[in-house]
């Protein structure tokens, strides 16, 4: 049995939920009824925790992985090993200064008393721009010290920059841009390795499936040999003759980062009837 933590409440709860439901992991219970539950198909023990305390649970051994922000792994500097970053709960770790403050570079914050609930990744970056400046740590509402006379500035997550706007500030330099990690104890025993390699392949056949379409077209066969060159499938193409005389169908798989850009040039080359398809699972 593998155990896992993951946030109880906040910007990670649900697409952590989703990426062990997509993973085809079934679990019924949430954090409003209880702190742990298990999988009823898989040798997996959810347990729900504060985000900031995942990374000590890990290193700790009283789970064995755990779903976490990169800027709380930072902040936190525990032993424990990173092994996926999962692409969602993205956001960035930003400087703000009230709205009519100067700013001309980081050497303007030099002497600043800076408030935020992350000392740590804050002192790092001010060490390696060699400036000074009073760090005060504050739990939640960061954004108000400068108002209250606390600080000259804040250090904190920004997401939509609204609530800076809100409280009269400006974000003015980014630290830290961070994502969800998939992290684990060092020392994982040869059963848990291998159960967490199997959620690791179930993990990555749906983020191929997610960054991949599936493309049906018609291709006349005199064009054959050009449309095959447009096409960076995995290997080579599906190539189909269909029944009327001189036409192929033709099958394939393309990165949706350049998904738009192929099709133009497909149409262009004469494909015709071109079906995209989205994909549910891909084993690579």
């Amino acid at each position: 049995m593998l155990r896992i933590a993951i946030q109880k409440s906040g910007r990670l709860f649900e697409d952590s939920v989703a990426l062990l439901r997509d993973a085809g992991i079934s679990f019924g219970s949430s954090p409003n009824r209880t702190l742990r539950t298990q999988a009823s198909n898989f040798p997996l023990e959810i347990i729900f925790l504060r985000d900031d305390d995942i990374p000590e649970y890990v290193e700790g051994n009283v789970v064995d992985a755990g779903i976490v922000g990169e800027n709380v792994l930072l902040e936190k500097q525990k032993t424990v090993r990173c092994i996926e970053r999962l692409g969602f709960g993205n956001c960035r770790m930003s400087i703000a200064l009230p709205r009519n403050t100067r700013y001309e570079g980081p050497q303007s914050l030099d002497n600043l008393r800076i408030a935020t609930s992350y000392p740590g990744i804050l002192e790092s970056f001010l060490n390696k721009q060699n400036l000074q400046a009073e760090i005060h740590e504050i739990s939640g509402a960061v954004e108000i010290a400068p108002s209250l006379g606390l600080a000259d500035a804040i250090f904190d997550i920004v997401g939509t920059g609204s609530t800076l706007l809100a409280n009269g500030l400006r974000e003015v330099e980014t630290v830290l841009e961070s994502e969800a990690l998939l992290i684990v104890n060092p020392s994982l025993d040869s059963e848990k390795q291998e159960i967490l390699d199997r959620l690791l392949f179930r993990i990555h056949a749906n983020r191929n499936a997610k960054n991949h379409r599936y493309i049906l077209m018609n291709v006349p066969n005199h064009r054959l040999s050009e449309i095959v060159s447009i096409i960076p499938g995995m290997k080579s193409p599906t190539v189909l003759p269909l029944a009327a005389p001189g036409w192929s169908s033709l099958h394939s798989v393309v990165p949706e980062g350049i998904f738009w850009d192929v099709l133009e040039r497909l149409k262009g080359a004469g494909a015709e009837g071109i079906l995209v398809v989205p994909i549910e699972r891909m084993i690579l």
